[in-house]
This record gives C-alpha cells, structure tokens and sequence, in this order.
C-alpha cells in the first residue's frame, strides 16, 4: 500500500503511474474533489491524512513549497508508524530540506527529499528526471522504490539539500530561458516580425546545442581569447534596447544584464570575453 499526499497535477500523475504497476494507492488532498477524482482509477481516496498514511508501506509528498509539506507532515503525523518511509517530491528550500531531514528521524520518521524535473505526463508515464541526496543508506533503501517512477533517477551525493539545490538551479535556467523568449518576442514586436518568423530562426539557429560548452567557457575563466568582446555584446544589447525603446516596449531581462555588462565595463573589462560578467561566480577566476 502506497499512499500520496497531494493529487495536483504531478500526484495525479504519480498515482497514474502506480496503478498501472497494479499498486495499492491510497491519495489525499487538500481539496477532496481531487483525490475523489482518482478513484475512478482504482486509488481509495482519504479525507484525513493520518488515516491515509496508517500502515502504507510509503507516503509520497506533491505539494507546492515548504509551509504546504510541514503542513501536510503535521497533519500526516499521528498516522505514521515508527520508522515509516516519506518522500518528498515538492521543490523546497535547501534549508527545509535540511531541517525536515533532521526532525521526522529525530521523531522516527524517515524523511528523503526526492524534487522533480517532470511535468504531469512524466509522471504519468514514469519519465523524466528525479533527483536525490542525503544518507546513503537510506538513498540506497529508496533508489530501488523510485527508480520505476521516473526514466533517470539522480544520486547527487551525501550533501541532504543537494538535491533541492539542484532543482532550484534547474528551475531558475528554466526560467532565464521563459524570460528570455519573452524579451526576443517584445524585442521582435518592436520590429514588426511576427511570432511564427521569430520560430523559424530555430529552425536554422540551435543556441541549445552550445549550452554545456557555454557554460564550460564560463567556468574555464579564460578571458583573455574572447569570442565576444563584452563591449562589443554590450553594442547589441544597446541596439536592441534602442528598438525597444522606440517602439515603447518594455522588456524584462535586458535592461538587467545590461547593468550588469555595464560594471564589468566599468572594471576594464571591454576587450575580454563577455563571460567575464560572471567572473565574481567563479571560483579561481583570472
């Protein structure tokens, strides 16, 4: 018997995953409509947490951020039997990560975070990427239990909030990448070029493939071969802004970079590689 706290779209999906395996699933959720849903698949749906989580085999967490898992954690307590097994797939905090480690195996309770590169349909369908950290013996008892769920689990070693660390940092490119698709929509507003035109430079232009040896350069720190003088990148942003400007189009992530272009400009740094704008990230930077 397996339980999931929290039928959002992922659990949803995590429960789909595991009645196809033939499981016992029980679900809650904080909004009941949602867990009922599933019983259309097999699932039993519960009303109180304590009473899902009693005698489960393993809880899995899918909820939203920290305060929503410390709040299921709390109300999930009273059904949980010592040692029983939680996995948390929620994106938290590192410093949550660390602290609920400590504090459910203070209580009895056996707690690994396990965040998710995966949307609904990865869930569903036991895709996608799931990362995990923490003690290795207890990595070593859940990697077994997880790895069906997912198509690529990840042990990012013994650090506890690795794993929150890592999703975090997977969201935030995953972000810049959203961020800057929104500023070369506005960029491309500004200069009468429709949305499907702007699609058809990927259709020549793959900036994707270069993503590893970008970031490589990065950390390589070797500014003093550039392929792009950052004051001549700093031209373009200039170019672009004044587009922008022209047409009245605000953009988002420009005008940020460009601040801070303009202080490694102002640190003499306009005939190196422009990725000496993240020379102060780097440990051991020329």
């Amino acid at each position: 018997m397996i339980t999931i706290l929290g039928t959002g779209l992922l659990g949803t999906g995590f429960a789909q995953a595991l009645r196809k395996r033939g499981e016992s699933v029980r679900v809650w959720n904080r909004s009941p409509e949602k867990a009922r849903a599933l019983a259309a698949l097999g699932a039993t749906p519960f009303a109180d947490p304590a009473d899902a989580v009693r005698g489960a085999e393993r809880t899995h967490i899918v909820v939203s951020d920290d305060a929503a898992v410390d709040a299921v954690l709390a109300a999930a307590a009273l059904g949980f039997a010592p040692g029983a097994l939680v996995i948390d797939h929620s994106t938290t905090s590192t410093a949550g990560a660390r602290e609920r480690t400590a504090r459910w195996r203070e209580r009895g309770v056996v707690y690994q975070h396990a965040p998710v590169f995966m949307g609904p349909q990865n869930a569903a369908e036991s895709t996608g990427i799931m990362l995990l950290s923490g003690d290795r013996e207890v990595v070593a008892r859940v990697s077994p239990l997880l790895a069906p769920l997912t198509g690529k689990l990840i042990d990012l070693g013994p650090r506890v909030d690795a794993a929150a660390a890592y999703k975090l940092l997977g969201n935030l490119f995953l972000l810049a990448l959203t961020a800057g698709f929104t500023d070369m929509l506005a960029l491309a507003k500004a200069m009468s070029v429709s949305p499907a035109e702007v699609a058809t430079l990927f259709e020549h232009f793959n900036p994707g493939a270069a993503v590893p040896a970008r970031f490589k350069r990065i950390l390589d720190a070797d500014y003093e071969h550039p392929s792009w003088e950052l004051a001549m990148a700093r031209k373009d942003a200039r170019l672009m802004q004044a587009e922008a400007d022209a047409a009245g189009i605000a953009l988002s992530l420009l005008p940020a970079f460009a601040a801070r272009m303009d202080r490694s400009l102002a640190d003499g740094h306009a005939h190196l590689d422009w990725t000496v704008v993240a020379k102060e990230f780097v440990a051991g930077s020329k």
